[in-house]
């Protein structure tokens, strides 16, 4: 049970990563501000398939900011009503080697440490950033991210675990293919795959 708070805390702590203060454009505040306790469930939910998400962990934001648990789940996936803090909120289902992943890469570690592929669902899509031709790793901050350009990713799912482009043919950039390896280069290196989670059977 440590483990798994641990681990829903480290992803939450991801989440402010990820927030446009970073970034050189300025956006409106995410919409979840004003969202009911029930819109965030249903919003966080619609990150994953219904198999899925129906059995999952539902944290959302507490009245201080902080992610509370609002509804226990039972098959290690855990769904959150937004991550990048954008105006359009990117929900996200993701299992426990994600969060793991997650926590090691908000941590600053070398590499991340899950030892089986994780798998999160963002059925919303979401946003990347890219600078000279490179998707930019969002912990660089700083100088690291000016003039760095927002992208919209459209409804997609990920597999965490060590891929290299050069060894798999896969392209570093999202292409007609749909597949593509982001942070290229790096130990975060990971699948992106542009296929509705809504969509697989």
């Amino acid at each position: 049970m440590k483990k798994s708070t641990f681990a829903l805390a480290t992803l939450g702590g991801l989440l402010c990563l990820y927030s446009a203060s970073a970034l050189s454009e300025t956006h409106s505040a995410s919409p979840i501000a004003k969202m009911s306790k029930e819109q965030l469930i249903k919003l966080a939910m619609s990150a994953a398939p219904a198999s899925i998400s129906q059995d999952a962990t539902i944290m959302i934001p507490g009245p201080d900011g902080k992610l509370v648990e609002a509804k226990k789940g039972t098959n290690g996936f855990t769904c959150l009503p937004d991550i990048d803090g954008q105006e359009k909120p990117d929900p996200i289902c993701a299992d426990g080697p994600s969060m793991q992943w997650a926590g090691d890469y908000m941590n600053g570690a070398p590499k991340p440490s899950n030892t089986v592929p994780g798998i999160s669902y963002m059925g919303k899509g979401g946003w990347h950033w890219e600078k000279d031709g490179k998707i930019m790793l969002h912990n660089s901050g700083g100088e690291g991210m000016k003039d760095a350009k927002r992208v919209s990713e459209p409804p997609h799912w990920m597999l965490f675990w060590p891929i290299e482009s050069k060894a798999s043919g896969i392209p570093v950039l999202p292409n007609k293919w749909g597949t593509y390896v982001m942070f290229e280069g790096t130990p975060y290196a990971h699948l992106m795959i542009y296929q509705d989670p809504m969509k697989i059977k």
